[in-house]
């Protein structure tokens, strides 16, 4: 009689090459409700699968042509592997566990199977296949809404990121994201990982902007005790350390080109070797890219190796700016905003109509980011309620030349007297944009719209030039 906690639809796949076995194991499937489908071999069992997906996955270890083994990796490699049980004769213990661990099965047993267990680890990995269903529908509805894990946009263009990202976050293929500063690039990085089945690995981001060039090898592939001056340990990269799950490179473009040719060979061999090591180390990781470089530009100036841009360019998300989103701001703001309530334990409601016009006269130019910022800071003057235009910095919506040009008085403004050279106006802004950020380095070549990698070389040349003024030098 079918068991009535088993939906008649729950398919399962058994492949195994003993045809009594094979037989023997479906009939009693079968009794207990679930739809059954079988195949002799691994290669069969692929077929089966390219035309008809399942449920939860029965196969042997060992079968001819493609055997339990490369039937479950090929599964893997091709994103979102159902959950397997995996049958094992005695003395392929050590393999079957092995298979567990490195390839995610569900479970295994041996040989001969005792039909209570199979019964419970089946009616439990059909559980977890179907609550797996679930959760992607359910992400998919609220996708078609405007919202896909972290990211929020109903306009036709965030549609499409959306779409790109549920097609590519099954698969292992390398990601190249572009967009400008503040459109929620890492948000994409994190939305693909999330939503792929690496979801349960680790999420790593390196800055490459924020990075001298001595330092980047070291943070990458990591070191050996005494590698060089500094290296009192051994120390993992950030490949390593995103073992099984992605790695972000954020702000590609300001990874030296000689580091980036070292990348190439670790995205080309799946190995690393860390500073000062003789061996090396085989990664499994998925490489997520980004920069708000215009990428033909950088590829044209010699900044981004062409080779490494045709590797990490599987596929290209890019990301529209703020300005270009009609209708997303109402959604976003009310996103934000519930966002700032949670972090600040505030109850804001909502912003008045005029400050939604003020938000939708105004380009954005710092996009995403600057908006998150500039509602940070109004919910937390509210308190609760609602947002005001009081509530917003005295300046908003006056592009930042124009700010320098007005004649304030406020401690933080920066006064140009007629004859000021460039460079020392540069210097000037650079110096009361840190004093206001507290300095705060990243926040201030945010304001600055520069790199934080120019920001520090910038630092580095005054420290430079009031040294030499220091001791007198000609």
């Amino acid at each position: 009689m079918a068991n009535a906690t088993a939906a008649p639809q729950t398919r399962v796949l058994i492949a195994d090459d003993e045809e009594n076995q094979r037989a023997g194991l479906a009939k009693m499937i079968q009794s207990w409700g679930y739809a059954v489908e079988t195949a002799a071999d691994g290669q069969e069992a692929l077929e089966k699968l390219s035309q008809s997906p399942v449920h939860v996955l029965v196969t042997d270890l060992m079968m001819p042509r493609v055997d339990g083994f490369e039937l479950l990796k090929r599964l893997q490699a091709q994103g979102d592997p159902p959950p397997s049980i995996v049958l094992t004769a005695f003395g392929n213990i050590e393999t079957a566990v092995q298979t567990v661990h490195d390839l995610g099965a569900f479970w295994f047993f041996e040989k001969p199977i005792q039909a209570s267990a199979l019964k419970v680890l089946l009616e439990r990995a059909a559980n977890q296949s179907r609550l797996e269903e679930e959760t992607e529908r359910l992400q998919r509805q609220l996708s078609y809404k405007g919202v896909l894990v972290d990211l929020v946009g109903g306009c036709p263009a965030m549609q499409q990121v959306f779409s790109l990202i549920r097609q590519i976050a099954p698969s292992k293929a390398a990601v190249l994201i572009g967009g400008e500063s503040g459109t929620g690039k890492e948000l994409v990085a994190r939305a693909i990982h999330h939503l792929s089945p690496r979801s349960s690995g680790p999420f790593v981001a390196i800055n490459c902007a924020a990075l001298p060039e001595t330092l980047m090898e070291s943070e990458l592939f990591g070191h050996e005790k005494g590698a060089f001056t500094g290296a009192v340990e051994r120390r993992a990269g950030c490949f390593e350390l995103a073992q099984h799950g992605t790695l972000l490179l954020d702000e590609l473009g300001e990874m030296p080109v000689g580091t980036q040719a070292k990348l190439l060979r670790v995205l080309e061999d799946s190995c690393v070797r860390r500073l000062g090591g003789k061996t090396e180390i085989s990664v499994d990781v998925r490489v997520v890219a980004s920069t708000n470089k215009v990428i033909e530009d950088a590829l044209r100036k010699g900044e981004l190796r062409e080779d490494l841009y045709y590797r990490l360019n599987v596929f290209q998300i890019t990301l529209p700016a703020l300005r270009e989103r009609d209708g997303d701001l109402p959604m976003l703001t009310e996103a934000l905003i519930e966002s700032m309530n949670r972090k600040h334990d505030t109850r804001v409601v909502d912003v008045q109509p005029d400050v939604m016009e003020q938000f939708t006269r105004y380009s954005w130019p710092g996009n995403v980011r600057e908006l998150r910022n500039v509602l940070e800071r109004a919910v937390i003057l509210a308190g609760e309620g609602t947002i005001t235009s009081h509530h917003l910095p005295r300046d908003f919506g006056v592009p930042v030349g124009a700010r320098l040009a007005q004649p304030i008085s406020e401690p933080d403004a920066v006064r140009l007297p007629v004859g000021t050279t460039v460079s020392e106006a540069e210097r000037l802004l650079i110096q009361i944009t840190l004093q206001h950020t507290r300095n705060n380095k990243t926040r201030a070549a945010e304001i600055l719209g520069i790199s934080l990698k120019t920001l520090f070389n910038k630092l580095k040349e005054y420290g430079a030039a009031e040294a030499e003024a220091g001791s007198g030098a000609p």
